[in-house]
């Protein structure tokens, strides 16, 4: 090697610690302003972070190409700002969020929008509305995984009957719930019945877990104050 000769690393061979913090040194902005456009096609916000409306414009903006999306477990975003985000990821095919309290009107910008869309993660409570609104607006849905949350055990047969493309489903470590009518006090479902992994049967992968024994389905348990 002659003197003087520059020694030339790629960032694929960096270190992933020292990668982790030099992007954390960053904020969304300063991230995408350098980004080609177009470039990017996976985008896995840090599960701590907080996104404001304009953050997530001026991202989509930069990444319209995106097919898979990470969000937060918090954010700032507001029906506006998720919409116009969505209205820009044309190609958008897999979307990690947390719940929302009115779900329609995301599930229905999805629809008309993101045409090859077909895998979803929520980080929260699925019920009723919430699988209905699953059915009514995303019915090619193929892969759903409601891990670590709590779900109604209506709203899963909801999601069995209602998604007749679904070929993976994932209720590992979930809280299954039964709401009967009032007065009846609501109670943890301990074991799934025949009825239900008849309907399940069908799918090519069925992910569950309600092992007493396990640590993570006692947590989830303890954290409902169930």
């Amino acid at each position: 090697m002659e003197d003087g000769a520059l020694i030339v690393r790629k960032w694929e061979d960096m270190d992933i610690d020292i990668l982790v913090k030099i992007f954390q040194s960053f904020d969304i902005f300063e991230l995408t302003a350098g980004i080609g456009q177009g470039s990017i096609l996976t985008l896995i916000f840090h599960f701590n972070l907080y996104v404001s409306d304009d953050q997530l414009t001026y991202t989509a903006e930069r990444c319209p190409r995106l097919k898979r999306l990470v969000m937060p477990a918090w954010n700032r975003i507001k029906k506006t700002g998720i919409c116009r985000a969505v209205r820009m990821w044309k190609d958008l095919e897999s979307l990690t969020m947390p719940s929302i309290a009115n779900p329609p009107y995301l599930m229905e910008e999805i629809a008309q929008n993101c045409k090859n869309f077909s895998e979803l993660k929520i980080m929260g409570p699925c019920d009723i509305f919430f699988a209905s609104t699953l059915v009514t607006f995303l019915p090619t849905l193929k892969v759903l995984s409601l891990r670590c949350s709590t779900i109604w055990r209506d709203a899963l047969i909801t999601i069995l009957d209602g998604l007749p493309n679904l070929e993976v489903l994932n209720i590992s470590h979930c809280l299954v719930i039964e709401v009967p009518p009032p007065p009846a006090a609501r109670r943890i479902v301990r074991e799934l019945d025949e009825s239900i992994l008849e309907k399940a049967s069908r799918l090519r992968e069925f992910y569950t877990c309600m092992d007493d024994s396990c640590i993570m389905c006692q947590r989830l348990e303890m954290m409902k104050g169930l």
